[in-house]
C-alpha cells in the first residue's frame, strides 16, 4: 500500500515537469493545442503570478465558470501554486444559483467564459452586479456581491469592468519567480485548495472544502486502480467543475505523469474522434455518455482499438451498458467508481483485474488507505456482511467540512471521523459493495421496502429499453407507488401493458411499476447525474393525469 503523498498541487506539477519535461501533459485535438509537462508547468506558473499581481492572497476564493477549456485546467494548477482556493461553478447555473454561490463562497475573483448553450454568462453577471459596467477592472464594488473584486473573461471580446485572460498572463511579469516560490513554500498539504458545491438535490448547495491531500491522494489511488501510468492518454469528456473531471480526470493524470485529452463540451462524436486521433488508452464517462457513444450512428467507423481502461461513475451503471463498453469499445479493463464530493470523491472502485461479474454487479472495494463500513441507518452500529445499511467511510479523503456550515458538517461527519454518505449498500465478505439506493430514494409500498436499482437493472434487460429510472409517488392506499420512466431505443415502440407484462412472474408483484411513462430524456445536472427529485415532481403530475383518464374512462 503506497504512502500518502504530502505535496501541494503546485509542487506535484513541478515535480512531474522535472521528471518528464517533454512528455505530453495536455492535448486538445480539436484546437491543435499540445503542451508538454514543462510548458504546462510554466503556463500554470505564469497564471499563478498573474493572479498574485491582482493582490489575491493565499486562502482567497477564485471561482471558475466555464466548460472544459484549456484555461480551466491551467487555473486549477495556477491556484494550486499560489494558494487560492478554486471554487468550481456548475455550467448549468443561472443568475440566482450563481449569485448564491458567489456570495456564500466569498469569492473575490470570477473567471468565466462568454456564453454556453445560448445562455450569456456575461449578461447574467451584469444582471447580478450592474456596477461592473462602470467599474475599473479589479475594483468592483457590488451591492449583491460585496467580496467580488476581479472578473476575468475567457474569449475574444473585451467587456467593461473585466480583465481578459491574456491580461492575466501579461501581468505575470509583475510578480517575481521568487515571490511565487515563497508563496508555494508557504502552503501546507492539509489546507483547502478546492471547493465544490454539492448538487443541491435537497436544500441549498453546500460548499465542500477539499485539501491538497484529499484530492491528490484520491486522484493517485484512482489512477492506481486503473493501472494508469505515464504512457496512458486519458480522454476526459466529463465536466471539470465536478470531481469526476478535475480529480479523477486531470489530477489523476498528473499524479502519474499521464496525458490529459479533454473534450471541451460533451458530444459523442467529439469523444470518439478524440479517442481515435490521440490513441487514447483510457476514457471517463457517466453511463448516459457511454450510452450516447455506443449509439452514435457512426460508432462502427471509429478505431477505438487503443482503449484499455477508464471509469464509469456518477450514477448507477447498467450492466448492459458496461458490457457494451467492454465488448464493443474494447475497454476491457474499465472500472466502476463510487463516491461523493465530500469524499474527494472516490470511496470504492473496482480493479482492472476483477472478473467482469464483479465489475458489473458492484462498485468495487475501498481504495487504498480508505475505511468503509455499513451501519444500521440512523445509528453507528455495524451490520453483518450481506446486510443492507448506510455506507460510511473514513480516511485521508474525507472533506475538511462544509464552508461556513458547521451544523451540516457535524451532521455528515461523526466524532470518530466517519462520513455518513446517505447511500444504502451491501458489502460482501471480500469487501465489495453494491449500492442499493439512497436512503431517501427507497420506496416503501404497503410496508415493503423497494430499491429502485433492483427494478432498473431488471428492466434494462428488456430488448426495447435504452434507459430506465424508477421513482416513487405518494399513494393513499399503499403509501407510495412505483413509476418507471423509460427511454426506448431508437425506432422502437412499446405500450405500458407490454412493459408490465414483461415484469409479471419475473419480479415480485409489488415491485411491478404501477405507472409506466415514456420520455425522450431525463432532467440532469450538468455533471450527468439524473435528478430523481425532478422526476418525482413529474411523476406526481403524471399520476394525476392518469387518475383523471381512469375516472373519465369509468
Amino acid at each position: 500500500m503506497a504512502d500518502e503523498i504530502k505535496l501541494t498541487m503546485g509542487k506535484l506539477l513541478e515535480a512531474v515537469s522535472k521528471e518528464s519535461p517533454d512528455h505530453d501533459a495536455v492535448v486538445y485535438p480539436d484546437r491543435g493545442l499540445r503542451l508538454s509537462y514543462k510548458e504546462f508547468d510554466q503556463l500554470a506558473r505564469d497564471a499563478a503570478k498573474g493572479l498574485m499581481s491582482l493582490g489575491i492572497e493565499k486562502g482567497e476564493h477564485v471561482a471558475v465558470w466555464a466548460t472544459n477549456r484549456p484555461e480551466w485546467v491551467t487555473t486549477q494548477f495556477a491556484t494550486g501554486k499560489m494558494g487560492a482556493v478554486l471554487v468550481t461553478v456548475n455550467t448549468s447555473y443561472r443568475t440566482s444559483e450563481l449569485e448564491y454561490l458567489l456570495r456564500q463562497s466569498d469569492s473575490t475573483t470570477l473567471i468565466l467564459m462568454e456564453e454556453y448553450r445560448d445562455a450569456s454568462y456575461i449578461n447574467m453577471l451584469y444582471e447580478i452586479a450592474p456596477e461592473l459596467r462602470t467599474s475599473e477592472p479589479g475594483r468592483l464594488t457590488s451591492k449583491k456581491l460585496p467580496k467580488l473584486k476581479n472578473v476575468i473573461v475567457l474569449g475574444e471580446n473585451r467587456y467593461p469592468g473585466m480583465f481578459h485572460w491574456e491580461d492575466l498572463l501579461e501581468r505575470a511579469s509583475q510578480t517575481s519567480d521568487q515571490e511565487l516560490d515563497e508563496r508555494m513554500d508557504s502552503l501546507h498539504f492539509l489546507e483547502p485548495i478546492n471547493m465544490q458545491y454539492t448538487s443541491g438535490t435537497t436544500g441549498f448547495p453546500k460548499g465542500v472544502m477539499l485539501t491538497h491531500s484529499n484530492i491528490i491522494n484520491n486522484a493517485r489511488n484512482v489512477a492506481e486502480c486503473m493501472k494508469l501510468t505515464k504512457d496512458d492518454r486519458l480522454c476526459i469528456p466529463v465536466p471539470f467543475f465536478h470531481c469526476f473531471g478535475c480529480v479523477m480526470g486531470t489530477l489523476a493524470c498528473v499524479t502519474v505523469g499521464a496525458t490529459m485529452v479533454p473534450v471541451q463540451e460533451f458530444k459523442p462524436a467529439d469523444v470518439l474522434k478524440a479517442v481515435e486521433k490521440e490513441r487514447c488508452t483510457a476514457l471517463h464517462g457517466v453511463p448516459t455518455m457511454f450510452i450516447a457513444e455506443l449509439n452514435d450512428p457512426d460508432f462502427k467507423k471509429y478505431n477505438l482499438s487503443s482503449l484499455r481502461t477508464g471509469i464509469m461513475a456518477g450514477s448507477n451503471c447498467p450492466i448492459e451498458v458496461m458490457k457494451g463498453v467492454v465488448n464493443e469499445m474494447g475497454a476491457s479493463e474499465i472500472t466502476i467508481a463510487y463516491g461523493q464530493t465530500e469524499s474527494s470523491p472516490v470511496i470504492t472502485q473496482t480493479r482492472t483485474d476483477d472478473p467482469l461479474e464483479l465489475r458489473v454487479s458492484t462498485v468495487g472495494r475501498a481504495l487504498p488507505n480508505v475505511e468503509v463500513k455499513i451501519v444500521e441507518p440512523g445509528t453507528n452500529k455495524e451490520v453483518p456482511r450481506g446486510t443492507q445499511g448506510e455506507l460510511c467511510t473514513r480516511g485521508y479523503h474525507v472533506m475538511k467540512g462544509y464552508y461556513k456550515n458547521q451544523e451540516e458538517t457535524d451532521r455528515a461527519i461523526d466524532n470518530d471521523g466517519w462520513l455518513y454518505t446517505g447511500d444504502l449498500a451491501v458489502m460482501d465478505e471480500n469487501g465489495y459493495c453494491k449500492i442499493t439506493g439512497r436512503l431517501k430514494d427507497m420506496i416503501i409500498r404497503g410496508g415493503e421496502n423497494i430499491y429502485p436499482r433492483e427494478i432498473e437493472e431488471f428492466l434494462y434487460q428488456h430488448p426495447k429499453i435504452l434507459d430506465v429510472q424508477i421513482v416513487g409517488v405518494p399513494d393513499e392506499k399503499y403509501g407510495e407507488e412505483i413509476v418507471a420512466w423509460i427511454r426506448l431505443k431508437e425506432g422502437e415502440e412499446a405500450a405500458e401493458e407490454e412493459i408490465k407484462e414483461y415484469c409479471y412472474g419475473k419480479i415480485a408483484r409489488y415491485k411491478v411499476p404501477r405507472y409506466i411513462a415514456f420520455c425522450e430524456e431525463y432532467p440532469m445536472t450538468a455533471s450527468g447525474k439524473i435528478q430523481k427529485f425532478k422526476l418525482r415532481e413529474k411523476s406526481i403530475e403524471y399520476k394525476d393525469k392518469a387518475a383523471e383518464k381512469e375516472q373519465a374512462g369509468s
